[in-house]
């Protein structure tokens, strides 16, 4: 074989190979890092659990992000975000930045400016006044300054609570320690609201973008639902069950398979509820599957309440504000796969200060003539003393909003 010939056996594959690579190299396949055609923002500097995207920290000079990702913003400090683009040859490059994750939150603390206890209490004050935080599980919370349960007296003090970013809030607040009543004072039977006729709920409240209904569970007791249906309810949501207790399992309501049988044969569309102690996502998904199985395939017209009101104990429970959201998340989301709809129920005290993180819909409950709650509801749960047909006692009565006007 002549010298020319073995000359183009080694050229040949090598300039081949060359071409190759610059055709490669032009469409991209090779994605070095270049940070030549980028800008970022001044400050990269992100609150924790905030929702943002690559587009809001970075600028490509001609070219365009592949793929504009959401951040993770659940854990705190200086994250390195690495992503690919096309630059304004269409060829794709890395990029890349390093964003701080903060948090300037300050912990809620559930505490009014006067605090009254009977002399010789045994109370943990500390530890009965909620305190929480949106990213802290357990926050300092502690009373600033003496006080002694054991003598009578006013005592001016400071509730004190500072999370892991340094993030403090100071409530004073005067505590009084007053004497035991005597037995002797005479014994006055507490007044008893009157309660309202559901006729009135309706003339007051019923509108063309609404419905007025009930939420019942075993407390109303024996139900007769052909006469609530004559006075003009149009729905209700009926306590499918309840957690026994933290940590504990969950039980069915004793009237349940009762009322929804009953209601549904009398015509009322329904929804139910179950009232949960959950501490933890995998918790919350179980107690969901246990709703879901319970209701045998039934279908609803209305959704499946998360109730968790087990705020007089957050302070042990080693859980943020943030983790409480992603139990309701996960509970909610839990009963979708179902093919449920779910909704969260809960006061507007605790909507504007713990359910903050959540992007659930929203079943209000605030015992008023008119809301002044800020925040996007479906459903609103305004009277726990309505009077209606059918009910021994008193009923819960809220108002379902068929479009998005509230008024």
């Amino acid at each position: 074989m002549s010298k020319k010939w073995w000359i183009v056996v080694i050229v040949c594959p090598i300039v081949l190979l060359l071409l190759l690579l610059i055709i490669l190299w032009n469409y991209g396949l090779f994605d070095g890092e270049d940070q030549t055609q980028l800008t970022y923002r001044e400050n990269l500097t992100v609150e924790c659990y905030e929702s943002v995207k690559l587009s809001d920290f970075v600028v490509i000079d001609q070219g365009e992000l592949i793929e504009d990702k959401e951040i993770d913003t659940t854990d705190l400090g200086k994250k390195e975000i690495s992503f690919a683009y096309w630059n304004s040859n269409h060829r794709k490059r890395k990029g890349k930045f390093t964003l701080d994750i903060v948090d300037t939150t300050v912990p809620y603390v559930a505490l009014n400016n006067r605090m009254t206890v009977v002399v010789g209490s045994d109370r943990d004050l500390e530890k009965e006044i909620l305190c929480a935080d949106n990213y802290d599980r357990n926050p300092d919370c502690h009373i600033v300054g003496n006080y002694d349960l054991n003598q009578i007296g006013t005592y001016e003090l400071t509730f004190e609570a500072t999370d892991q970013s340094a993030n403090k809030r100071n409530i004073p607040f005067t505590l009084s320690v007053i004497e035991q009543p005597s037995e002797n004072n005479s014994y006055e039977e507490p007044t008893q609201p009157s309660g309202t006729a559901f006729q009135k709920i309706i003339e007051s409240y019923k509108q063309d973008h609404t419905q007025i209904g009930i939420d019942v569970s075993k407390w109303q007791g024996k139900i007769d639902w052909e006469k609530v249906k004559e006075s003009g309810v149009e729905f209700a949501i009926i306590r499918l069950g309840t957690q026994k207790d933290v940590g504990k399992d969950s039980r069915l309501d004793p009237y349940f398979e009762e009322n929804i049988e009953k209601a549904k044969q009398a015509g009322i569309p329904v929804g139910v509820y179950y009232f949960s102690y959950a501490s933890s996502v995998s918790e919350a998904k179980t107690q969901a599957k246990w709703v879901v199985e319970q209701l045998k395939d039934r279908s609803l017209e209305l959704p499946i309440a998360f109730d968790w009101e087990t705020f007089s104990i957050f302070n042990d429970l080693n859980i943020s504000i943030y983790n409480l959201n992603e139990i309701a998340e996960a509970f909610i989301k839990e009963v979708e796969k179902e093919g449920y709809d779910g909704i969260l129920y809960s006061s507007k005290n605790y909507l504007e200060n713990m359910w903050t993180y959540h992007e659930e819909e929203v079943w209000l409950a605030h015992y008023t003539d008119q809301t002044n709650y800020e925040g996007d509801y479906a459903m609103w749960q305004l009277s726990n003393t309505g009077l209606v047909p059918g009910i021994e006692g008193y009923v819960d009565i809220n108002v379902l909003y068929l479009g998005e006007e509230k008024n």
